[in-house]
Parts: C-alpha cells; structure tokens; sequence
C-alpha cells in the first residue's frame, strides 16, 4: 500500500480528471456528499472503496468510519467541523482508538494540519464548483516509512484556490 486517493463532496459528480489522478491508488477514501450510487460505482472501478455519507446524503453527516490502509489509521467522517475544535463524537472516538489521520469533507475548503499529532486532511470539493472554492482531491502516499498528504486540483483555476484557501479552517 504506497498511494490512497481521499474524495469528498462531490454531489453526484464523477470528473474526468479524478480517475486520471486516482489510476494507481491502491485504496480509496470518500469523505461524504456522495450524490448517488454511481458516484461510488465509478469510484470502485478504480480501487477497493471506504465511504461515509454526508448531510447530502440522506444522512447526518456525523458517521464515523475507520479503516487501516499500509499501516495508515485514518478516521472518517464528513462534518468535523475543526480541526483545532473536533466535533466531540470525533475527540471520543480518538480517545478510545488513535488515528493518524483524520479525513473529512462538508466545508469544501482544503485543509491540511497536524494538530496534537494527528493529520487534519480535507480534500476540498471534487463536485460542482461553488464560488471561488478550488475543486480538488487528496493523495496520501507512503515515502520511506511515512506518509504524505498532498491536495490536487482537478483544473486550472484551482491551483490558485487551493493556495489561497488552504487551513481556513482553524
């Protein structure tokens, strides 16, 4: 397990550019606001699939998932809301099992912080593009012993977005 794809709030759109991006990932994460049942079909297509629904979904978006992927513990979710305030169903939930990882959606801004020891990774929108948010998706790739979080835009005018609203969400 060397590169694990992170998706969230794509809301029933499937681009191009993710299968590009997600060829050779060996595990997917989605992190909500899936947007229907081919969104998921398109994205097991590509790699062995871990999901929560989001608030979008016909659900609360308050699901916990946990999966471990090449020794990566990631905790799953779509509503946190912040990194520096975790919900507290996520601050139980790592208090009774640690994560390395904590993967999560709904804001639609890209993030990327380690706080008290845990990566805070949301991959911003991979769905319909709002405003002037970026339309991006996550990689976590394995180098050496650890591991490394990076976001990708899916155009052009994202790679500007992603810089410009990266970790707003303290």
């Amino acid at each position: 397990m060397k590169r694990i794809g992170v998706i969230a709030d794509t809301h029933g759109l499937v681009r191009p550019e993710v299968a590009e991006i997600f060829a050779n990932v060996d595990a997917i994460v989605h992190a909500g606001d899936i947007g229907g049942a081919h969104v998921l079909d398109a994205l097991r297509a590509l790699a062995p699939l871990t999901f929560v629904d989001g608030n979008n979904d016909d659900a609360t978006g308050e699901e916990i998932a946990r999966i471990t992927l090449g020794g990566l513990r990631i905790l799953l979710t779509h509503i946190l809301p912040r990194p520096h305030k975790p919900a507290a169903r996520v601050v139980e939930s790592l208090s009774r099992e640690p994560a390395d990882v904590v993967v999560y959606g709904h804001s639609h801004l890209p993030h990327n912080e380690v706080v008290d020891g845990v990566r805070y990774f949301n991959p911003a929108s991979a769905g319909p593009r709002r405003f002037d948010l970026p339309v991006s998706v996550g990689l976590l790739e394995k180098k050496g012993p650890a591991w490394e979080a990076i976001h990708v835009a899916l155009d052009a005018r994202s790679v500007a977005a992603l810089k410009k609203r990266m970790n707003q969400m303290r």
